[in-house]
Parts: structure tokens; sequence; C-alpha cells
């Protein structure tokens, strides 16, 4: 298992701080003691406008939940955020179900035969994404053929945008994960580069 862990570059709030500053712009309770709202809630406005962002994809979406956590662990491994794959291991499991061989698929998922062509379009699209920032017109067409309709595609695109933005503020922000928690679960292995 991986023993580093990443020293944060702004002093996160103590978690009673956190809890006070939390409660009074409605970030929920349970959130305030993660070392991601930790450093967020010292600007409590941002604290919350990325409070209801993440909520809105995760609970008030039509984006297929395993899905978007396929996304958001390939986003966490191909940007080498231990943060974001370190909170999205559970998160992706549990309460949503993705299995442990599917998440770790994503590491390799081009070489990998867990995935259908749903899956693969999605990971395709993120790579693609990730890479140049954009999806190019081939790479929409397959998005919405597969998964149906446009709204299903905007928040697509949303969750390819937002997580980025999660990975580069963790790795950029030196975010380390919960001291109760592993690196890189299950295994502790880490891509290269990773933060």
């Amino acid at each position: 298992m991986s023993e580093k862990k990443t020293i944060s570059r702004v002093e996160m709030l103590s978690p009673e701080q956190a809890k006070e500053a939390a409660e009074a712009v409605g970030v929920p309770d349970e959130l305030s003691s993660r070392n991601i709202f930790r450093l967020l809630l010292r600007r409590p406005v941002l604290a919350k406008a990325v409070n209801d962002l993440l909520y809105s994809l995760l609970l008030h979406g039509t984006f297929d939940d395993r899905l978007r956590e396929l996304v958001i662990m390939r986003i966490g491994w191909a940007t080498g955020s231990d943060y974001e794959w370190t909170q999205h291991w559970t998160v992706a499991q549990i309460p949503f179900g993705v299995s442990t061989d599917d998440l770790l698929a994503v590491r390799d998922w081009q070489n990998s035969d867990r995935f259908g062509e749903v899956e693969r379009a999605i990971l395709a699209a993120t790579d693609e994404a990730l890479e140049t920032g954009t999806l190019s017109e081939e790479t929409w067409a397959s998005c919405k053929r597969h998964l149906g309709d446009d709204d299903a595609c905007i928040e697509l695109v949303a969750s390819l945008a937002t997580w980025r933005f999660i990975s580069q503020l963790a790795r950029s922000l030196h975010i380390p994960v919960e001291d109760d928690v592993d690196s890189w679960p299950p295994d502790g292995v880490a891509p290269p580069g990773a933060i």
C-alpha cells in the first residue's frame, strides 16, 4: 500500500471550523469533514457552488450512474489524481454499485474485455476530452448514438468538465486523502506522475 501522504499547499480549516462554515452556507455536514471541503470552505461561497454542482450531477441527473462513475474513475487515473480516485473508489461502489473489477479495468480500458460498446464510447470520449479539451464530431455522434438523447450527452460533458476540474483542484492544491483511507485503493498502485 502507498504510505506517502500529500501535504496540502493551503492550510485546511479544522473540522470544527469547516463544520461552522458549512452550516453558514448550506453545505451538508457530512461533506464538511472531507479534506476538499475543509479547504474549499475557506471560501464558503465557492464551496457551496462546488457542492451544488456535484450534487446536481450525482443525485439529480439523468446520465447513468455507472457510466458517470467510470468517467470519474478514468479521469482520476488518467490525470493521476489520488484524491479523486480514492474518494470515488467507495462512492462508485456504494451507493452506485460499480464492481471492483470494472473500476480497476478503467486503468487500461482499451485492453479490457469488461466493457461493451456504450462503456467504450464513453471512456473514449473521456480520454479525448482530457487530451483535447473537447469532443470531436465523430465522438459526439458516437456518444449520442449510445446514450440516446441530448440531455444525457449534456450531462456527460458536464461530468467530464466537473471531475476534470476536481482533479485539477485536488492536484494543484495538493489536497491529501483523508487520514483513515489508503491512497490508490485497492492495491496502492498509482499511475506515473500521480499526486
